[in-house]
């Protein structure tokens, strides 16, 4: 059975070195659903969060591949035990209506969505939380209604004073 995983991964942060990673995933024909690249607390490491389906056999593959990489420092697989994940996405809306317009923010509100930008036709949104919880949004808005949409992909980090750290 194929299952969603987020794969936390401590990369140096030089040229090239997302590059070797999202090559892994090509080369193997495995596909990511996510990626968020970004420094960490050191300037000389990002932190690559990678959201892929796989076995666990693929999973576990795809794990022994990333730590071969030269420039993998540390990986794990958040999956494995318990964590937090987080997107952030902007939303634009279709609310021409006043019933709408109301439904809209009256939705905004049940999701702690903040409105970033209005217009007589759109508002556009900034919602974070579980990815799940992005999917219930725009399910409930209607996805006829969503005019655009942008997500930044899972970010996750272990739960409690566990740390993935160089």
């Amino acid at each position: 059975m194929n299952e969603r995983h987020t794969i936390s991964i401590l990369l140096e942060n030089a040229a090239g070195a997302l590059s070797r990673v999202s090559g892994l995933f090509s080369a193997r024909a495995y596909n990511i659903e996510s990626l968020a690249v970004a420094p960490t607390e050191d300037p000389t490491v990002s932190r690559l969060t990678v959201v892929t389906s796989g076995s666990p056999q693929i999973i576990e593959q795809i794990t022994k591949q990333l730590n071969k990489l030269v420039d993998v420092i540390k990986l794990v697989d958040l999956n494995e035990g318990p964590h937090i994940s987080r997107e952030l996405m902007l939303v634009k809306v279709r609310a021409a209506s006043p019933d709408h317009r109301a439904e809209v923010k009256r939705l905004a509100d049940i999701f702690k969505a903040e409105v970033v930008d209005i217009t007589d036709i759109s508002f556009t949104l900034e919602l974070t939380g579980s990815p799940q919880r992005l999917d219930d949004f725009v399910e409930a808005v209607g996805v006829r209604h969503v005019m655009e949409m942008a997500r930044s992909g899972v970010l996750g980090l272990l739960k409690g004073s566990k740390a993935l750290k160089a």
